[in-house]
């Protein structure tokens, strides 16, 4: 059985930065589809990042190419999502999902 738990998520100012952090238990993640999304109220889930293949082929959502960056760690069974110039559009509540399976999520915001 899959179990993903996200940490991480918190306020922070804007210009500031998060890491996000991704626990896989009942999957090997270096061996997965593995991605970021994130949600506000009333709008539906969008993915901010994912992560693919032999080669860790990376893609980004324009809003945040340039300031996020995912990663893994296969050893410590971790997926990441490192956040920087972050602005109160990033606003949300991300989620992890490796394969199929999704994380519980954790709030980020961003405000002065």
């Amino acid at each position: 059985q899959v179990h993903l738990v996200e940490s991480g998520g918190g306020l922070v100012q804007p210009g500031g930065s998060l890491r996000l952090s991704c626990a896989a238990s009942g999957v090997n993640v270096s061996r997965s589809y593995v991605s970021w999304h994130r949600q506000t109220p009333g709008k539906e889930r969008e993915m901010v990042a994912d992560m693919f293949g032999f080669f860790d082929v990376r893609s980004y959502a324009d809003s945040v190419k340039g300031r996020f960056t995912i990663s893994r760690d296969a050893d410590k069974n971790m997926v990441y999502l490192q956040m920087t110039s972050l602005i109160p559009e990033d606003t949300a509540v991300y989620y992890c999902k490796v394969s199929d399976s999704w994380g519980q999520g954790t709030q980020v915001t961003v405000s002065s």
